[in-house]
């Protein structure tokens, strides 16, 4: 993927700032440029409509979501744990983009994104239980990864080691997992 310029990384950083103190629908491009002093025609130059512009605030987490699932899936032999651990990790990283998710999911779900996080969930539940887990199992699978990333966002402070270690257990015995930790 090639590095944003320095206009349109500014122009990312500012929006994700304006975005997570007002919102998506109640922040203008003019806003926007003109918190950047650029024109509006400068930022239309780098994203063409405020959704463009959202998709690319998270397209990092999403290209990385999908490039961890296709490997897990790929190699079909990945420990739940390592799994899990993996998870977690992904959603340490972005934990700030995840609660942009969570704060923005009508504008989100409208461009199609909130469907494709879901379907993370879904892939992952596949992936621990097989190709037709039974509806106990996928509810496991919805708490155990819906609080996986809820515990990046809920305990921002505390040292991650920890945080993961904890989180992981938790997950662990939602999803009703036998096996040695």
């Amino acid at each position: 993927m090639a590095r944003p310029s320095d206009t349109k990384q500014r122009i990312l950083t500012t929006a994700r700032e304006l975005f997570a103190t007002q919102g998506v629908q109640r922040t203008s491009l003019q806003e926007i440029a003109d918190r950047l002093g650029i024109t509006k025609p400068a930022l239309y130059y780098h994203f063409s409509s405020r959704e463009e512009l959202v998709r690319s605030i998270v397209e990092p987490l999403l290209s990385d979501g999908q490039r961890f699932l296709d490997e897990v899936e790929r190699r079909g032999d990945v420990a739940p744990r390592e799994l899990l651990e993996g998870f977690f990790d992904f959603n340490h990283r972005y934990r700030a983009d995840v609660l942009f998710l969570l704060t923005e999911m009508t504008t989100l779900a409208e461009l199609g994104l909130i469907d494709v996080v879901l379907s993370w969930r879904a892939r992952m539940s596949r992936l621990l239980f097989g190709e037709n887990p039974t509806l106990e199992q996928e509810a496991r699978a919805v708490l155990a990864f819906g609080g996986m990333q809820d515990c990046t966002m809920q305990f921002p402070d505390a040292p991650v080691d920890e945080l993961r270690a904890a989180t992981v257990a938790a997950a662990w015995d939602a999803l009703g997992l036998r096996e040695k930790r």
